[in-house]
């Protein structure tokens, strides 16, 4: 299988517009918390980050040095969640839901809950170990992005 990165469209310079946010599940019969950190382009509609981690600033980080160069001054929304205080300033805006200016990555992290039965949130499912929970978001983002290509 190619490499992630190799699945998503470059950014358009001055068109492309990033939207973060972060889903929460559990691994381990439920005892441990996970956040799966997303960044999605809203032009394409592709996953062109993603990191599993917990809901820390560091996390949050990982996700952000995770973008394609091309994507590192595109600008982002997310919402108030104080992790996304790392992203630069300069094109990060905080936005409320009533904006819709997330709406399309809450709308995607909807989709994730319906598909992946392990991310429901008062599901009996869940991941055993975190690398499986990994493996199993990676490949959904590779084919995900693939389709939107």
């Amino acid at each position: 299988m190619p490499d992630f990165k190799s699945t998503i469209i470059p950014a358009e310079k001055g068109n492309s517009i990033l939207e973060v946010d972060e889903v929460f599940t559990f691994f381990l019969f439920k005892i441990y918390h996970i956040s799966i950190w997303i960044a999605q382009c809203r032009r394409t509609r592709q996953i062109v980050s993603f990191f599993l981690g917990d809901g820390s600033m560091a996390s949050c980080k990982e996700m952000w040095r995770n973008l394609p160069y091309d994507y590192l001054k595109c600008n982002i929304f997310s919402d108030f969640w104080k992790a996304y205080n790392c992203i630069p300033e300069k094109t990060h805006k905080k936005v409320g839901n009533e904006t819709g200016e997330t709406a399309h990555i809450e709308r995607h992290n909807n989709t994730i809950r319906q598909r992946f039965i392990r991310l429901v949130r008062k599901s009996l499912s869940f991941s055993k170990k975190e690398y499986m929970l990994n493996l199993h978001f990676k490949l959904w983002a590779y084919y995900y992005n693939l389709k939107h290509k």
